[in-house]
């Protein structure tokens, strides 16, 4: 295997590691990328697009659940109410990431910005796993239209990366009293059409300077990140039950350190 593809299946399984963890996907593939010197199909265009293998994988997992809501949408109230919600919870990103999408890929994609909020996020989060609100909504279906859009402002700050889109949304709900799971499985829903906007906004901006190198290096990503994805969702549902999420808010504190150790050594 040459090096170029080498890279594109470890970043693959980074982006399928870290997708669906409080801890950046996007901030672990700028890192990885940085001290890989990947340049692959515009760099930045190969690291979103490959989030589409972590979006099939979700979609694999809760083909059940899905496939009902699609069913069933004309005549029950229910999943008119789900739909209702990930939209809802949506807007937000998909307005404020089409207007300020240039200005966030050109001053926030730094390393040194990643470290950072990696850092921050992370005391962030023993902040809310000591002072989070009882839960008080234990379903998907509880979770109300306000509720929804506050969960959607809150992923917005994922828009830096290092934030964590998964971090966000999930430690977002847990702090308006949406329990852990259900937290979890929002946010999963939730980056169906968050992810799929992302990839479709950047692939469209980059269309004149890909080409089939470039496609064939995406495709190597794209099914390392579902297959390792398959492995981690599954995971992570049963882990953040019985433990919560400090060892991933150590986990940022720590990566981001390194990363500010070693970008202020080697640059």
């Amino acid at each position: 295997m040459s090096g170029v593809y080498f890279d594109a299946v470890l970043l693959g399984i980074i982006e399928a590691a870290t997708e669906f963890l409080p801890v950046s996907s996007t901030g672990h593939l700028l890192l990885a990328g940085h001290f890989l010197n990947f340049e692959g199909p515009q760099g930045r265009v190969f690291e979103v697009a490959i989030q589409l293998g972590a979006i099939l994988a979700i979609c694999v997992l809760y083909f059940q659940r899905l496939w009902h809501v699609l069913v069933t949408l004309p005549s029950d109230p229910v999943s008119r109410h789900f739909v209702t919600t990930i939209l809802l919870a949506f807007l937000p990103a998909a307005v404020i990431g089409a207007a300020f999408h240039g200005v966030i890929k050109a001053y926030l994609f730094s390393p040194w910005v990643v470290c950072w909020a990696l850092i921050l996020g992370g005391f962030a989060i023993l902040a809310i796993e000591r002072f989070r609100p009882e839960p008080s909504i234990r379903s998907i279906d509880e979770v109300r239209p306000k509720t929804a859009v506050a969960i959607g402002f809150l992923q917005c700050l994922a828009m830096i990366p290092g934030v964590s889109r998964s971090g966000a949304t999930i430690l977002g709900a847990l702090c308006l009293g949406v329990e852990r799971k259900q937290a979890a499985e929002f946010s999963f829903f939730l980056a169906i059409p968050t992810m799929f906007g992302a990839v479709a906004f950047d692939l469209y901006k980059n269309r004149g300077s890909l080409t089939f190198d470039d496609g064939a290096l995406i495709g190597v990503g794209f099914v390392t990140t579902f297959v390792v994805a398959l492995v981690v969702v599954r995971w992570l549902v049963g882990f953040i039950s019985r433990h919560g999420f400090g060892l991933f808010a150590w986990y940022r504190i720590i990566l981001g350190g390194l990363g500010l150790a070693a970008l202020a050594t080697f640059g």
